[in-house]
């Protein structure tokens, strides 16, 4: 089964943190780049970081300088820690392969509200 599971969302309050975990089965997801994606509501799906399997990033520029893609291929696992949470970061959050292949999980909500 190559569909990863997202676990981590929830509810928090704006300038608060989260970490996001994404877990894959088999070793095809420790050697392949990585990506979050997030949809908003009536939004597009857009990619908010990504992570080769060298562990080298990149960053959607809305999230520079907040959120940390990193990854431990021993456990197969892809995270997102997510600092100083904004409003307008309140989505479902996704992990896939970067670029995606199809391979989308259901999701983890995340919601910046106070």
């Amino acid at each position: 089964q190559v569909q990863p599971v997202e676990s981590g969302g929830g509810l928090v309050q704006p300038g608060g943190s989260l970490r996001l975990s994404c877990e894959g089965s088999g070793s095809i997801f420790s050697i392949n780049a990585m990506g979050w994606y997030r949809q908003a509501p009536g939004k597009e799906r857009e990619l908010v970081a990504a992570i080769t399997n060298g562990g080298s990033t990149n960053y959607a520029d809305s999230v520079k300088g907040r959120f940390t893609i990193s990854r431990d291929n021993a456990k197969n696992t892809v995270y997102l820690q997510m600092n100083s949470l904004k409003p307008e970061d309140t989505a479902v959050y996704y992990c896939e392969f970067y670029p995606p292949r199809g391979y989308w999980g259901q999701g983890t909500q995340v919601t910046v509200s106070s």
